[in-house]
Formats: structure tokens, C-alpha cells, sequence
């Protein structure tokens, strides 16, 4: 038996980001290791602990039994706890032991999807107990590790990858969440049309239509007489929808038309990541 072909664009987007994560950190110096990244409170340790973490898990590892501390400013709710103990359980760990468990759990890790033989729709433990199906975790899985290998490419000043099997994965993620980021969370007006296009590595127009019910649907036809349309480049486009940046940092990078308060809205409630 071997990988669904379903899953197989997964496996092969987890691998090449992988790969560049570790190409990345191998030869840091101790004290880089401690370089801030855009992920809220945490360093180059502990982007690529939680990394770690969540492919122990997905090799089935029991979780660490560990006491986070009380002044973790950034972990204010019941899934940052979860993600922060794989996390916070590493941080006084040496360069060398990082690395070397990130080469041991990355070969743990390939041998698995090597010798999977499970159907996509097969129900599996995700984060948090929950149960979802093995292609969800596998695409959360390439979707994470590639974000996470942006936030270390900013941390660190190695700019790349953002047209590879990872960000098209991203891009498919982020856009499922922009109906939701329109219709509810922005408050659309009923029976309008919002477009989005984004150029750079990775291009797209698409359109979010508000029915009368007030639900959003993603399209890829444009929209003649837009309530709002949005210019911005790729870049900026999945920083924003993983809150690495805010409505006001993004600033000139964003061109908008239509109602103001409408264009603000939407990007005040961009993120669609927790």
C-alpha cells in the first residue's frame, strides 16, 4: 500500500517545508536561536518546538506533563495553552538538542507518511483532543509547518519560498476562511460583492458574494460594481490572514476602493487563524 493520492500533495508540502526549516536553523548559533519572529511571543526556539510538538503528536507521542508559567503574556485561552506546552517544555533547550530532535522526529515523521496506508476520511486525534479525519490533519500539518517556516524566514532575514507546494496549500486554506471573514465577521452588506486580488508568487482574483441571507460565498468570476475591492500582494495577503500583521503595519501595501468602513472592517477582522 502507499500514500492516498489525496494526501500526497500534503506530504509532499510538509517535506519541502521541513526541509527548509531545518536547512534554516542547523547552522544558527546559540544565540540565535532566541531571535523574535512574527509569531506573538515567540522566538526561533519556540516556533520550531511547537513544529516538533505537533508532529510528536502526529507520530502519536503522549503530550508532556508540564506546568506553564503564569506570565505568559501571549497565551490568553484554552488552544494557546494547548499549543504553548510543547513550547514552553523546550525553551531552555541547547542548539544542538533542538536540532537533533528535529532531524529524529522529521525521520520518525517520514517513515510514517512513507508506510501510510489509511484512507483520507479516516478519523485521527487532532490538537486539543479533537477528532478529524487524516487529510484535514495532513493539510493543517503542511499549512502550519509552512507558515511557521515564513516566520522564520522574517526572524531570520533568509526571505523564500512563497510560490512552493506550502504556500499553495496556504493560499486554498486562507481563501476557504475569507467568507466568513466578509459575510460575519465584517458585516457585508446583503446582496454585495467584495473582490480580492493578490499578485506576486502566488496570483489570484476572487470574489465574495454576500447572498440575501447574509451568507458568503468564494468565487473565482469577478464582480462588475464591487461594494469594496482590495490590490495587495501575496506576501501581505497571508500575513494579515495569520494575524502575523495588523490593518495599520500593512499600510500602503494594501490599495482599497469602495465604502471606507467597509474596506476597514475587513481588514481589522482579516486573520483567520487562531
Amino acid at each position: 500500500m502507499s500514500l492516498h493520492p489525496t494526501l500526497q500533495p500534503y506530504a509532499d508540502a510538509w517535506n519541502h517545508s521541513i526541509d527548509a526549516i531545518s536547512e534554516l536553523v542547523n547552522p544558527l548559533a546559540e544565540a540565535e536561536w532566541n531571535r523574535r519572529t512574527p509569531c506573538p511571543g515567540w522566538s526561533v526556539r519556540d516556533v520550531v518546538s511547537h513544529v516538533i510538538g505537533l508532529d510528536c503528536e502526529m507520530l502519536g507521542d503522549p503530550r508532556p506533563i508540564h506546568t506553564l508559567p503564569r506570565d505568559l503574556f501571549h497565551v490568553t485561552n484554552e488552544a494557546q495553552r494547548y499549543m504553548e506546552m510543547q513550547v514552553d517544555v523546550r525553551r531552555h533547550h541547547t542548539a544542538p538538542e533542538m536540532t537533533s530532535e528535529l532531524e529524529y522526529t522529521v525521520i520518525r515523521r517520514n517513515r510514517q507518511i512513507r508506510n501510510e496506508s489509511r484512507q483520507p476520511d479516516t478519523v485521527v486525534r487532532g490538537p486539543m483532543g479533537k477528532e478529524i479525519t487524516l487529510e484535514h490533519a495532513m493539510r493543517m500539518r503542511a499549512f502550519d509547518v509552512w507558515v511557521h517556516e515564513q516566520d522564520l524566514r522574517t526572524a531570520l532575514g533568509r526571505p523564500g519560498n512563497l510560490d512552493s507546494p506550502g504556500a499553495l496549500v496556504a493560499r486554498d486554506l486562507l481563501l476557504a476562511g475569507l467568507p466568513m471573514v466578509v459575510a460575519k465577521k465584517a458585516e457585508a452588506p446583503r446582496s454585495s460583492a467584495i473582490v480580492f486580488d493578490v499578485h506576486g508568487p502566488v496570483e489570484f482574483l476572487r470574489t465574495i458574494r454576500v447572498d440575501i441571507q447574509g451568507r458568503g460565498t468564494l468565487e473565482t468570476a469577478p464582480a462588475l460594481g464591487p461594494a469594496a475591492s482590495f490590490s495587495l500582494d501575496w506576501e501581505t495577503y497571508f500575513r494579515l490572514a495569520c494575524g502575523r500583521i495588523s490593518a495599520e503595519a500593512a499600510g500602503d501595501r494594501v490599495k482599497t476602493e469602495g465604502d471606507p468602513d467597509l474596506t476597514a472592517a475587513i481588514l481589522r477582522n482579516f486573520a483567520v487563524t487562531p
